[in-house]
Formats: structure tokens, C-alpha cells, sequence
């Protein structure tokens, strides 16, 4: 005869394990204290730094608001790729600026950090189209960098978009045309 209390039991000992298990590896986890303290580690040559705020500033360039260089963008894909990054997404960024400058140096006989806006354009749109040796994957990557760089910065949440604190005020007769920019939360 089988005992109810013995059979669920067992039913909680069986699927209670795979709750609670990642629970319990989670509780007693404990971080190295010396890994990602103090200053991110640097990852670009001045040449390459200067290039990813150039190209950061073509995906979001200043018009009425600020772009990428003045939300700091450039500053946060070297912290990313200095302390999160893993080898092969590093390699990946790192490759395509480095096919990004060769190709400027054969085209326009200057550095790609030092190419005209329309030529800096012309080179992430072969970069965007995969038509650029050494460059495969680069851009999806390098602008999703940007993105969020730009979109957690405070520049991009409060400047780019209009701030609205939650939980706010409700008012379901908001007339649409006073909606300037998108709302952020």
C-alpha cells in the first residue's frame, strides 16, 4: 500500500532538488574579490580608441541631442570588452576595426579615424553588408555596443528620451500630441 505522505515526499525531494539546487549554487557562491575592481582594463590603442568614438558617433550622431561621444559611449564599449567580453567577441570588435582602418588606408590614404564622416559611413556600410575581409560579425556587434551605451547612459534616458518616473501619475486622456519623444522607464 502506498502512503501519501511518503509519496509526496518524494515528489518534493525529486522536483524540489531542481529548484532549489541553482538556488543553493547561487547562495554559496563567493566572488574573487581582486576581478572587476578599480579601473576597467584597457583594451584599445590610442589609434583604435579614437576610431571607435569616430564610428561611434556615426550610428548615433549629435543632432538635436547628444551623440554617442557625449554619452560616453566609446568609454563604455572599452569597459565591456576590457571586463565582460569573452575572448572571441573581443577578437571579433578588435578585427573589424582593424579591417575597418586597412580598408580606409587602401581607399582614402588616411586612417580610418581620421576619414571624412561620408567615408567613415561608406566603410561601416560594407562593414554593415558583410563586404569587408576580416570584418564578419562586426557590426551587428559594434552597434549593439553602441546602443546600449547610449540607451543606459544618462545623456540617452534623460536627453534622447523623455525620463518618466515609475510608478508615475496615470492620465488616461494624455493627448497624444504633447508625446514629444518616446518614454522611457
Amino acid at each position: 500500500m502506498i502512503d501519501r505522505r511518503d509519496t509526496l515526499a518524494a515528489m518534493v525531494a525529486a522536483f524540489g532538488a531542481s529548484v532549489f539546487a541553482p538556488l543553493a549554487r547561487a547562495a554559496a557562491y563567493r566572488p574573487d574579490p581582486v576581478i572587476n575592481t578599480g579601473a576597467p582594463a584597457p583594451v584599445f590603442t590610442p589609434a583604435q580608441r579614437a576610431l571607435v568614438a569616430a564610428l561611434s558617433e556615426r550610428v548615433i550622431p549629435t543632432t538635436d541631442t547628444p551623440g554617442a561621444i557625449a554619452a560616453g559611449v566609446p568609454a563604455y564599449i572599452e569597459h565591456m570588452l576590457g571586463d565582460w567580453a569573452i575572448d572571441d567577441d573581443r577578437a571579433t570588435i578588435l578585427g573589424g576595426l582593424a579591417a575597418i582602418d586597412a580598408r580606409s588606408t587602401a581607399d582614402y590614404r588616411v586612417p580610418a579615424a581620421r576619414a571624412t564622416p561620408e567615408q567613415q559611413d561608406a566603410l561601416l556600410t560594407l562593414a554593415m553588408n558583410d563586404k569587408l575581409p576580416g570584418a564578419a560579425g562586426f557590426f551587428p556587434a559594434f552597434k549593439q555596443l553602441v546602443l546600449t551605451g547610449y540607451y543606459t547612459s544618462e545623456v540617452g534616458i534623460t536627453q534622447e528620451r523623455h525620463y518618466l518616473p515609475v510608478p508615475g501619475d496615470y492620465d488616461g486622456a494624455y493627448p497624444y500630441a504633447k508625446v514629444k519623444r518616446i518614454f522611457s522607464a
